[in-house]
């Protein structure tokens, strides 16, 4: 790129923000829905076409990240620069809180004094709060001691992350995870592994910004990513289980079956749980047998596993090259999603609120019609209020 191209905006990041943000709105509509197929629901066992959605996320957060780093860095220095995306980044974190509201901690004062400090953050620290917005914020300041730092040093720093993540996990993180209240896309540890895709949206720009042959680069870290995870999930077959009836249930969110978590969930060979290597896992968007124990090395986004991160990131790396050939090499875009990619964080807060406003009157039972009708409608809407703060020059960005 040359240095004019560089400094202006990419419409491909707009273009795949804005994909991932309707994504999004796809995912979170429709995933209670029992006609809804089930590539678009989420399972935290395997990775299903909705578990891509937010990695996306933390992907472009670190693309533009750096980018825009590197530019404040060249024109108000390191102090000053450190000085603004902190100040910003905990402005977001505290948006986030307000948004990821906890629900409701006691009934009464005197249960409030009983519970403490501690009781009382309990719940929402583990799963209220840690939700997307908050790890966008968490996992940024997280790298932002790397972000502007060399190739090496951030993929250390990423990987680094990921093996501290295992190490929590095999010591008390993924146990407790699945335990109530059930943490949501990896609760407080989660920024270990969402920086995976942070970092690679970092390195996604040294890809567009130095090389020549972005496309090619681009697929060829996203093939290598996506292969290394789907092998380092093989893992999870260690894990196959004759387990009673009771214990066969539909992969969904649990509460009350301890026995579905494996005994050893990171470290398999402590277990005793295979001698001989079972083969491969299924492939990725493709859902694991009934008698499989939830275990480290499954693709699951409620745990935040080192396997569905790497997978998802060399995901994201190869969505983004179609983005890239689309949009900057045949100048393609679509409104709606330069609608909703220039304005994500309002685009976020709105659609809960829009969806609040819509699915009460959509039982979870409602035939496929009915669904697409009201999903129309909620998009609809979602994009009408994003468009008018489009149009009056309104954007949210922290």
């Amino acid at each position: 790129m040359t240095s004019k191209a560089k400094q202006e905006r990419l419409v491909s990041l707009d273009q795949f923000r804005g994909y991932t943000v309707v994504g999004m709105l796809v995912v979170n509509y429709l995933g209670s829905y029992q006609v809804v197929p089930a590539v678009l629901k989420h399972h935290h066992t395997y990775c299903s076409y909705a578990d891509t959605i937010m990695p996306h996320f933390l992907f472009a957060v670190g693309f533009a990240y750096r980018l825009t780093f590197l530019r404040r860095l060249e024109c108000e220095g390191a102090a000053a620069a450190y000085r603004r995306v902190i100040r910003r980044l905990v402005g977001l974190l505290l948006v986030a809180l307000m948004v990821h509201s906890a629900s409701t901690v006691s009934s009464s004062w005197s249960e409030l004094k009983q519970m403490g400090l501690f009781g009382a953050l309990w719940q929402p620290v583990k799963r209220e709060w840690f939700q997307t917005l908050t790890h966008i914020a968490v996992t940024s300041l997280w790298i932002t001691p790397v972000v502007g730092r060399s190739l090496l040093l951030r993929s250390s720093f990423a990987i680094g992350s990921l093996i501290l993540h295992v190490l929590l996990s095999a010591w008390f993180n993924f146990s407790w995870t699945w335990t109530s209240p059930m943490s949501i896309d990896g609760g407080p540890w989660g920024f270990l592994t969402w920086s995976t895709a942070a970092v690679g949206g970092t390195i996604a720009y040294d890809i567009v910004a130095k090389h020549r042959a972005v496309i090619p680069q681009l697929l060829k870290v996203g093939v290598a990513m996506m292969a290394v995870g789907w092998l380092l999930s093989c893992g999870t077959r260690y894990y196959d289980a004759d387990l009673s009836p009771k214990l066969r249930v539909a992969w969904r969110p649990f509460v009350g079956h301890p026995d579905r978590i494996a005994e050893n969930p990171v470290f398999p060979w402590f277990g005793r749980v295979s001698s001989v290597f079972p083969g491969l896992a299924e492939p990725p968007f493709v859902a694991p047998p009934d008698n499989r124990q939830y275990n480290y090395w499954m693709m699951s986004q409620r745990a935040a596993t080192a396997t569905y991160l790497i997978f998802a990131t060399g995901f994201s790396f190869a969505v983004y090259a179609l983005f890239y050939w689309l949009c900057d090499r045949h100048h393609w875009s679509l409104g709606i999603f330069d609608t909703f990619g220039s304005n994500a964080l309002a685009a976020y807060v709105i659609h809960s609120i829009v969806d609040s406003g819509v699915s009460p009157f959509v039982p979870g039972d409602a035939p496929a019609w009915y669904v697409t009708v009201s999903f129309a409608m909620f998009l609809g809407i979602s994009y009408l209020f994003v468009r008018s703060l489009q149009k009056q020059g309104i954007f949210l960005r922290l």
